[in-house]
């Protein structure tokens, strides 16, 4: 709670002293990927939740964007990285899908370093979703990267569920095959970390991003 409190403190005085803008040397930007532990604030630097990145790549205008789960924040809250929240606002919110639960993040290319790897997970590329008894892998900010097994789509066409191991930060989280990036994280049923985790298909969330046009329309992976 302590923590949280100093954290939240200090993303206030980020904000309010216009240290989030173009002020991080660029050997200290932040490595950013699929994977990586996000603080989103509000808009005055309020700390809300620590979640996980999706992905980040390009869309078709060459913006910079990315990818996390809706409920972890609104359009307009800030981006900060979990572990380099000295290097300031990297990002914002800019649409959110509370349907799909799915959210575009506006990364500023000058404050960021894109990667396609982070811990032991690799994304080169989007397909499809998977079935049973398929191995799926996802990497959270929480637990890291855990394996498990598909179910399938047992409630909803749009969302597959998988046994992965998944707790409270790590919404968003990418889940792969290989390194091929086919969902995202989104909840978890009766018990954290023994679930069954249910998760948003990425071709899913991309054609809607395609049809709706704007921010993160033609998104492609670093």
């Amino acid at each position: 709670m302590i923590k949280s409190v100093v954290l939240g403190a200090l993303l206030a005085i980020i904000v309010a002293t216009g240290l989030s803008v173009g002020t991080a040397a660029a050997d200290d930007r932040p490595a950013m990927g699929g994977g990586s532990g996000i603080v989103v604030a509000g808009p005055d630097g309020e700390l809300k939740v620590n979640c996980t990145l999706t992905t980040i790549g390009n869309d078709a205008a060459g913006r910079l964007v990315g990818m996390t789960a809706a409920h972890c924040g609104q359009v307009g809250d800030l981006i900060l990285s979990e572990t380099q929240t000295d290097a300031g606002v990297l990002g914002r919110i800019v649409s959110s899908d509370e349907t799909l639960d799915f959210a575009v993040i506006q990364f500023d290319p000058n404050r960021v370093i894109p990667v396609n790897r982070v811990g032991n997970t690799t994304i080169t590329s989007v397909g499809a979703p998977v079935s049973f008894p398929t191995i799926v892998c996802k990497e959270g900010r929480t637990t890291g990267r855990t394996c498990g097994w598909v179910y399938g789509d047992v409630f909803d066409t749009r969302e597959t569920m998988t046994q992965l191991c998944v707790i409270e930060g790590d919404s968003g989280a990418p889940v792969v095959v290989g390194e091929t990036l086919v969902g995202m994280v989104n909840a978890y049923m009766l018990v954290p970390c023994i679930g069954p985790e249910i998760g948003r298909n990425m071709d899913q969330i991309l054609s809607i991003l395609s049809a709706n046009g704007g921010i993160g329309a033609g998104f492609r992976p670093i």
